[in-house]
């Protein structure tokens, strides 16, 4: 018997999410060490000592549940953007709270709009539920806000899904473009605004996404933990929307969907303020140590406002596999209908050198 037949088609039909290669992954295929990974997006400056202190101190609880409304952690969000408790929801990940999402607005026959070469969780979430997803063509390689209204609108959608920063193309939609876009929009459709990496926008770039709420009980905001606050490995993330919305969401979670370990570490690492700004620091020294390197070997980037940049190169699978014996990882996107591009994380000083010298040796090889 083929028991995938007993799963419905949508689920069938899914191509499981790719995660960028771990380094111990490639220590074992072969046999390097010293590997360089710039593949997924994370903090290479590690995360807060603060928020480490107060992991390793939380695990002397580790054989008791973990507070399942996630007090401690809601109310210093809460406090922190001046919305009321009601207003926040916690995730593992945002991942979690995308899925989520989906996974209280949609079933089977509704249909979510998001765009091409945006955040590849979202038609996974969307597919999972046994909606349809609706790509709408991108602009530049980013978000098209006006098309996506249009086809939001005209197809009855109930959801749309907004990356700002974008991953994987780093670009981005200014805040006025995008209040403009929630007010020309029909009340009665959601919008998921996932700003993953929010921390790493230009201070001429930044705008204030949770003062809309008040205007916009269809917003729901997605941040989280994982980026520049270093937390990866705990996957914790939250919400911030309507009540009532949040309200939806809790009904479908895991009743201890974030862990003890990780609520501790993230309420810390939200009052390193220091931190967060140091990591923002030496994220915009390595962006323009890559966007300079890359200039100087004749390549074409998409200008990022993330803590990545991708990058057009011919022959990239190629390219890619040879970085990879060379001991750096960075991220294919050939999945986002991107085969002409790779992704590469912004490191460490000596990381991001490792990575376009070895780029530059593996261009050379290329073309001899």
């Amino acid at each position: 018997m083929n028991y995938s037949e007993l799963a419905p088609s949508y689920i069938r039909a899914i191509a499981p999410y790719q995660p960028g290669k771990p380094i111990s992954e490639l220590e074992r295929e072969l046999g390097i060490t010293g590997i360089v990974k710039l593949a997924s997006n994370e903090n290479p400056s590690g995360a807060s000592p603060r928020a480490v202190a107060a992991a390793r101190a939380a695990l002397d609880e580790i054989s008791l549940y973990p507070d399942g409304n996630g007090y401690a952690l809601k109310n210093a969000l809460a406090r922190r953007y001046g919305v009321s408790f009601d207003q926040v929801f916690l995730g593992n990940g945002s991942n979690d709270l995308l899925e989520l999402a989906a996974r209280a607005f949609l079933t089977v026959g509704d249909k979510a709009v998001y765009a091409d070469h945006a955040f590849a969780v979202y038609p996974l979430a969307i597919q999972a539920v046994g909606a349809t997803g609706i790509s709408v063509p991108a602009k530049d390689y980013g978000h098209d806000v006006d098309a996506m209204r249009s086809a939001a609108v005209k197809q009855g959608a109930k959801l749309i899904f907004i990356a700002n920063p974008n991953n994987p193309t780093g670009t981005f939609v200014p805040g006025a473009v995008l209040l403009a876009f929630l007010r020309a929009l029909p009340a009665n459709i959601l919008v998921v605004l996932d700003e993953a990496y929010n921390e790493y926008l230009p201070e001429e770039c930044r705008y204030d996404s949770v003062k809309w709420l008040g205007e916009f009980p269809n917003l729901i905001i997605s941040r989280t933990f994982s980026k520049a606050y270093g937390l990866a490995s705990l996957r914790v993330g939250y919400a911030l929307g309507n009540s009532q919305v949040m309200d939806m969401l809790n009904r479908v979670r895991q009743p201890f969907n974030v862990n003890s370990v990780a609520q501790a570490a993230a309420v810390a690492a939200l009052q390193d303020t220091d931190f967060v700004q140091q990591t923002f620091a030496l994220n915009r020294r390595g962006m323009k140590q890559i966007t300079d390197g890359l200039a100087a070997l004749g390549l074409a980037y998409i200008p990022s406002v993330a803590n990545f940049v991708s990058f057009k190169i011919a022959d990239a699978a190629r390219i890619y596999r040879r970085l990879l014996e060379l001991g750096v990882i960075v991220r294919p996107v050939a999945s986002y209908a991107m085969p002409e591009y790779l992704r590469v994380s912004i490191g460490l000083e000596t990381e991001n050198g490792k990575f376009l010298s070895a780029l530059q040796q593996a261009l050379t090889e290329n073309l001899a």
